[in-house]
Order: C-alpha cells, then sequence, then structure tokens
C-alpha cells in the first residue's frame, strides 16, 4: 500500500511544494513514524505533563489488530440480539460516538442478517420525538455510547428512553427494559456512572487509551456493524493493511505523507480543507471534520475542516484553500464529473489531493489513515492533538444556565436577531466583520432533516457568494462535540451565525427538572457565551417556530 511517489502526485503548486517536501524530509529524518509507534510522546511535546496525557490516548494505534480477536463476540452478540426480537437499533452518542455508526450504516449496504441502526445526536425535541415515533420501543436496541459515561446528552436519552421501555413493559427475553439497552464506553468509574448499566443486554468496554474522536475502528464502530451484519473482518484487514503502510520510514507512508502536507500547508496560510467527498460515502467527511477540528484547533492553531460546501467555481475561493477529494476506485464517473472543476482549481493554484480508495477496500483504511495524518500534522503545527481544552467551557457554562433555570425557573432572556425583523443591514453588517481569510459558521441549534440540509446548503452558497469566505454548517448540539474546540482554541478566524428556534411540542426528560428543548437552548446559550469570552463575532438569530420558514426568511434577507 505504500507508494513513494504519493506526495509527487499531490497537485501542489510550485511555491508551496517546497515548505511542503521540507516538512516531510523533516519528519522522516526526525524518524517520526517509528516514534509514533513506539509512543514516543516527544514527537508532541516535552512537557512531562503533557506527555503523560498524550501516552494514555495511543491506544487507537493497536485498534484494527486488537479487535481482530474479539470477531466471535460482536458476531454471538448481533445473532442474539436478532433472534430476541430486535428489529432495529438507535445509537445514542456524541461526536465520534455516533459519527462512526453514521459513516458506516450510510457507506454499506446492510448484510442479509442484518438490523437497521440509526443514530440520535441532537437534543432538540423534535429530533427525539421523530426518533421515539421511527424506533418502535418494543422492537429497537438502543446503544448508549460515551467514553467517560457523563456525557449529558446521550444520558437524557437514556433515561427518556429506558422511561419509554418501562412504561411500556416491553419484554424481550427473561427480563424487561433493560434487554433494550447496550452500552459502550470505557472501564470502572465511566461504566459506573451510566445509570442502570447493570441491567443491560450487553456492556462493551473499549480500552481507555482510544479517545472518542479515533475510536471508529474500536466498539464504537463494531457493536453498530456487527448489527448492521458488516464484513468486520474485511474493514479491519483494510485497518491493518494502512496501519503497516503507515510504519513506512519513507515518502511512501501516506498518513505521514498527507498529515505533513495538511500541517505545512496550514502553517503556509492554506488552512481551510475542503473536502471533495464521493456521495456513496458522504458521511465520512462529518467524520473527518471532527477529527482534524478537535485534534488541531487549540492554542490558536488549527486547521478548518470545510464538509459539504457545495463546490464551486475557482474564483469563488480565496488563497486560503486546500481540496481533498476521497472516492473509491469503482466511483470512477463521480470521479469525471468532479475533474474538470478540481483541474481548474489546479489550474489556478489551489493544491488539489486525490485520495482512492483501491478496488476492494473499503473505509477501514482511510479511518486509519485520517488518524495518523491527523496526528502528524498537530506535530506539524505544534499543538497535542489528543486534547480538547476548550471543550469543557460551554459545557460548564450550559451547566450554570440549568442551574439557573433551577433557581429561577426560566433561562436567561438573550437578544437576538429575528427572523421577523428587517435582516439584510444587520446581517452584511455581522458579516463584515469576518477577518480576511477567515470562514462563517453557521451553528444550527435545530433538528436534522433533508430539508434543511438543502436549506443550509443554499444558505452556504450565498454566506460564500457574499463573503468570499469558506462556509462550515454545523447542528447543535453535535458541534460542540465536532468543531466547537476549533472555534473557541484555534485560529481566531471564525464569524459566527447561531440559528435557534422555538419548540411548540417539547419533550421532557424523566427525572429532570429542564426539558429537552430547555437542554438545547441552554446548550446553544452556553456556547454563545464561550464564543463571546473568545471575542468570537457572533450573531444569534431566532427562526421562530417553523426553522424551515426561518431559513427561507435568513436566505432571502442574503
Amino acid at each position: 500500500m505504500t507508494d513513494p511517489t504519493a506526495i509527487e502526485r499531490y497537485r501542489i503548486p510550485d511555491l508551496l511544494r517546497k515548505p511542503v517536501e521540507e516538512a516531510l524530509d523533516a519528519a522522516l529524518q526526525a524518524g517520526w513514524p517509528a516514534r509514533i509507534w513506539g509512543r514516543d510522546t516527544s514527537v508532541w511535546t516535552a512537557d512531562p505533563e503533557v506527555a503523560a496525557r498524550i501516552a494514555n490516548r495511543l491506544g487507537w494505534l493497536d485498534a484494527p489488530q486488537h479487535f481482530g480477536g474479539h470477531m466471535d463476540e460482536l458476531a454471538v452478540f448481533a445473532a442474539t440480539t436478532g433472534a430476541s426480537g430486535i428489529r432495529q437499533a438507535l445509537v445514542c452518542g456524541m461526536g465520534g460516538s455516533s459519527l462512526a455508526p453514521e459513516v458506516l450504516a450510510g457507506a454499506y449496504p446492510m448484510g442479509e442478517e442484518g438490523i437497521p441502526v440509526g443514530v440520535l445526536d441532537s437534543t432538540d425535541p423534535e429530533a427525539v420525538r421523530r426518533a421515539t415515533e421511527a424506533f418502535e420501543p418494543s422492537t429497537t436496541l438502543y446503544l448508549i455510547a460515551s467514553k467517560s459515561g457523563t456525557t449529558t446528552e446521550t444520558l437524557a436519552f437514556l433515561e427518556h428512553f429506558w422511561a419509554l421501555e418501562r412504561a411500556g413493559h416491553h419484554e424481550i427475553g427473561s427480563r424487561d427494559e433493560g434487554e433494550h439497552f447496550a452500552a459502550i464506553g470505557d472501564p470502572g468509574p465511566a461504566l459506573e456512572a451510566v445509570p442502570h448499566s447493570d441491567e443491560f443486554r450487553a456492556v462493551f468496554l473499549n480500552p481507555p487509551d482510544i479517545g472518542g474522536r479515533y475510536s471508529a475502528l474500536s466498539y464504537v464502530g463494531l457493536v453498530p456493524g456487527a448489527l448492521l451484519d458488516l464484513d468486520l473482518e474485511a474493514l479491519l484487514a483494510d485497518g491493518r493493511r494502512m496501519a503497516e503502510a503507515c510504519r513506512a520510514e519513507d515518502a511512501g507512508n501516506p498518513g505521514l505523507a498527507l498529515g505533513t502536507a495538511l500541517g505545512a500547508l496550514a502553517l503556509e496560510g492554506r488552512d481551510k480543507l475542503t473536502f471533495v467527498i464521493e456521495p456513496g460515502i458522504a458521511g465520512f467527511g462529518a467524520w473527518a471534520e471532527q477529527l482534524v477540528a478537535e485534534s488541531t484547533g487549540k492554542n490558536g492553531w488549527g486547521i478548518v475542516p470545510v464538509d459539504g460546501e457545495p463546490l464551486g467555481a475557482p474564483g469563488d475561493y480565496g488563497p486560503d484553500r486546500i481540496f481533498v477529494r476521497l472516492s473509491r476506485e469503482a466511483a470512477a464517473g463521480w470521479r469525471a464529473e468532479t475533474d474538470v472543476t478540481l483541474d481548474g482549481l489546479a489550474a489556478a493554484g489551489h493544491p488539489v489531493i486525490d485520495l482512492v480508495i483501491p478496488e476492494g477496500e473499503g473505509l477501514g483504511g482511510e479511518f486509519f489513515r485520517w488518524e495518523f495524518a491527523t496526528a502528524v500534522a498537530g506535530a506539524v503545527i505544534g499543538v497535542d492533538p489528543f486534547d480538547e481544552p476548550n471543550v469543557t467551557e460551554s459545557k460548564e457554562n450550559t451547566r450554570r444556565v440549568l442551574a439557573g433555570y433551577r433557581e429561577f425557573g426560566r433561562l436567561p432572556a438573550e437578544e437576538g436577531l429575528s427572523v421577523r425583523a428587517p435582516l439584510a443591514a444587520r446581517l452584511g453588517a455581522h458579516l463584515a466583520l469576518a477577518p480576511e481569510n477567515g470562514y462563517v459558521a453557521v451553528q444550527a441549534y435545530v433538528a436534522r432533516t433533508p430539508e434543511r440540509d438543502a436549506r443550509l446548503a443554499a444558505l452556504r452558497e450565498r454566506l460564500r457568494s457574499r463573503t468570499g469566505l469558506a462556509t462550515t454548517v454545523g447542528y447543535g448540539p453535535r458541534l460542540l462535540h465536532s468543531t466547537g474546540q476549533l472555534h473557541k482554541g484555534g485560529p481566531p478566524t471564525g464569524c459566527f451565525l447561531q440559528l435557534v428556534a422555538d419548540h411548540p411540542a417539547d419533550v421532557p426528560i424523566p427525572g429532570a427538572a429542564e426539558s429537552f428543548g430547555m437542554l438545547i437552548d441552554a446548550q446553544a446559550l452556553g456556547d454563545l457565551a464561550s464564543l463571546r469570552a473568545h471575542g468570537r463575532p457572533v450573531l444569534r438569530v431566532g427562526l421562530g417556530a417553523d426553522p424551515d420558514a426561518g431559513l427561507d426568511a435568513l436566505i432571502a434577507a442574503l
């Protein structure tokens, strides 16, 4: 799988090629591949305290090999689950715990013995209600995925569905509600923090040295994959092949080549990593987005991943872009459709990297390539890619907002711009605050639907056209576990639009004073406070009780 000419095939303009080649040469001369595999934390830091934390986050290197020994266990679990009357599964998780299963469910056809697997990673009551209706409690298995065992959203989902099962007395096998639940997390206190876990059908304990965003080839991806009846042996074999290739001490190391290129280009101002991904594996972009953003966006540095932005002409982009196309070899027709555009972008001086998954191989190799490359890019930029120092800020702000609600019975009033008011002038003034070669981030605290995906894509095109800047879109609160670290800790180049909505049909959280609507509102307010504390320009826009109509009004104003 190693390819000494890979870096040569990266279409990088002459002015930028030298720093990329120098970064790769320096990494090879310093022996980074062997040192990374040898768990030498000095690749990233000389600080003993930071080094100790990094040493406990490198288990992903062994995941393809380690989990190859768990295939029988997963097969038995999937078979007994299906035989007991379970007909579908819902992953309740955030960040890497939800995005990897989402990739696998969308990219691979379900096997003959598989059951459908969905994902719930939104606290918007509309999203919770839709999931409740789509996944019949009497025949659903809920996968509670949380590395820490204390993830606020995941525990709220657990209590919601646990109460449904208990109220309905949906018995499967010899026990009732517990047979509808399984957990994926870390051993010890993390598992103990999950309510009712001693009654669950099954508990899958990951090695504690695998971080959430580096967990695709662990139980986080493999348990849902087993329920889908995917070929997990092949998935891990692809991961092992890529892992072996990433041991190479030459320019053919695919993870080292990609990581040094991304890091070096970011240091040269090309920090907007724009994904062009084959539609059949489009979900991979959101997974890679959270991996890159949360790993590199800190200490004022970072790579800004741009996923799902409609592909434009060369004139639509500033001098801060790098384009990476990812596709399967079988998608030759789609590649031909995008060739003309990418050729034009390369001719205009934009770096273009084309990654093709060989026939007969799958995403297991890409999961590992991007994990390795992201770790390398962090070393090139000079950040610890395994921590998330700013993630807790929004969480703590959310806790304060909710504490205020429990004491005073209301959430704090926050002045924002309503779609019922004149929008154009305020929007124009806000967008003028975006720095040169910055980006516009849309934070949509609404339930995700295909119609809203389309509206937000149209919004992005108008924003890019008006500002000439890169655009990103994230649904809240999942963005807090994805790009949120970059927004606060990364380069101060973001200009933010926070979109919120009313909740005419709220959903209570059993055992909690707040509802799901109050929770997502508190999360939006907490993130708003955190962005402001970091001096980020942010405009809050209320979409009203009908988010679709509100988005239409926002698009029209632009």
